[in-house]
């Protein structure tokens, strides 16, 4: 069977590297790719922003399911494309990828259907935005309202900040996705995350997660695409878990389907546990990256069928099992990202780091110089994943095969689980 996996980053290495595991024996074309997923598959040169291209491609190629790793494809309504043309794919419709590529219709749709989140209000011009926040205080987040890669997000101490955070939405500094700009209450409590599959009508619950947005060590620094993850959540109990499966994920799913747009693929809600109970922060409309590489890592069951019964409305028939122990997955990037990084540095020592049972090493930014040594092309670059019996375990295993990678031009954080960590030492 032939799988068509768009995405080239550490999430989609996690699912190539799943996907392969089948018994089912998958053929997989990998577009882009990078240097990690070409022993999984084919790298294809495909431009998967001319849909037409890649439903010829399918054609061609005789490919039973697109399995669509990043969100700016499914907002653009690549599964739409592909359905026009009886072509399989796991992923929502444009319409339904709405709940991440525009905070405020999910927020509305939120206030419509008493979804539990944070206050707000939305504009369309710098001065009623500012006016607000002057009236409202500090803190306070403000988010581009469009798909800004992870990187849309100010949770502003100031009121000050808050202004700055606005001129730059709407100077441009993050493309079309700063014309309307949402500003949230701030919520205090710790964060998860929270991943479950759905068909457009069947809800199959998956396990949980927390990341690190921010940069550098103890939370400092700006905002990124996530520099760790690990999983599941110490503080999503299973009483909390069946909370947010009635009270966020439910009503969501049914108000898709109100709203005559289902919808169908993977649902990752971030969340906050506050005092008063979960909140929504934010919805994302796939996998989230570095979530997924330690989803992967416990998941047990045959991703393939699930993602294939997502697609056909028969999610009802289908179970995941997930491994009790922790996965924890540290990012390297290179220096200077979020911000301005180069291109081209070799990396040593990732075939060294990767030795022996319950570790992997998803690539993301990389690629094969003249003479296959392995390059630095992107901002975040490897993603060292780990499983264990405990998240002290995973912790201490990731950290041992990240000192074997020689590459002085990265840099990562040292205290990925810290939160985990420290509620593991108060329990001993």
């Amino acid at each position: 069977m032939n799988v068509l996996l768009i995405g080239g980053g550490g999430r989609e290495h996690a699912l190539a590297w799943k996907l392969k595991q089948s018994p089912l024996g998958l053929n997989l074309f990998l577009a882009p790719g990078n240097a990690g997923m070409a022993a999984l598959g084919q790298n294809v040169a495909l431009e998967t922003t001319d849909h037409q291209a890649v439903v010829r491609f399918c054609q061609d190629n005789a490919v039973e399911l697109v399995v669509i790793g990043p969100e700016a494809p499914l907002v653009a309504g690549l599964v739409d494309d592909l359905a026009a043309h009886d072509i399989a794919a796991f992923g929502p419709r444009k319409a339904a990828a709405r709940l991440e590529g525009s905070k405020s219709f999910t927020k509305q749709l939120c206030a419509q259907y008493g979804i539990p989140t944070a206050a707000y209000r939305h504009f369309n011009a710098p001065e009623p935005a500012k006016a607000y926040v002057r009236q409202q205080g500090a803190p306070i987040v403000v988010k581009a309202d469009g798909l800004a890669a992870g990187k849309g997000v100010t949770v502003a101490e100031s009121v000050a900040a808050a202004e700055q955070a606005i001129e730059d939405c709407f100077a441009g500094v993050y493309g079309k996705a700063g014309a309307t700009v949402v500003i949230e209450e701030h919520l205090s409590g710790e964060e998860a995350s929270f991943f479950a599959l759905t068909d457009g009508r069947h809800i199959l619950p998956l396990a949980t997660a927390q990341d690190h947005k921010r940069a550098f060590d103890h939370d400092q620094g700006p905002n990124t695409g996530g520099m760790g993850a690990y999983s599941p959540a110490p503080v999503m109990s299973e009483a909390l878990t069946a909370q947010v499966m009635a009270e966020i994920i439910e009503p969501t799913v049914r108000a898709m389907a109100d709203l005559g747009t289902p919808y169908t693929g993977v649902l990752y809600a971030g969340l906050m546990i506050t005092a008063d109970g979960p909140k929504l922060i934010e919805y994302n409309v796939r996998f989230g990256d570095p979530e997924c590489q330690v989803l992967m890592m416990r998941l047990q069951s045959d991703l393939y069928p699930l993602m294939k019964a997502c697609s056909e409305g028969r999610l009802d028939q289908m179970a995941a099992q997930f491994s009790p122990e922790a996965a924890m997955t540290v990012v390297m990037a290179a220096k200077g990202y979020p911000g301005s990084y180069e291109k081209g540095s070799v990396i040593r020592g990732v075939e060294a780091a990767a030795e022996g049972e319950n570790v992997e090493i998803f690539h993301a930014g990389t690629a094969r110089g003249p003479n296959g040594e392995l390059l630095a092309s992107g901002g975040r670059v490897l993603n060292i994943t780990t499983r264990a019996p405990t998240i002290r375990q995973a912790h201490e295993l990731a950290y041992k095969r990240l000192a074997l990678i020689d590459w002085p031009e990265g840099f990562y954080r040292t205290d990925i689980g810290w939160r985990a960590l420290a509620r593991d030492e108060q329990k001993a």
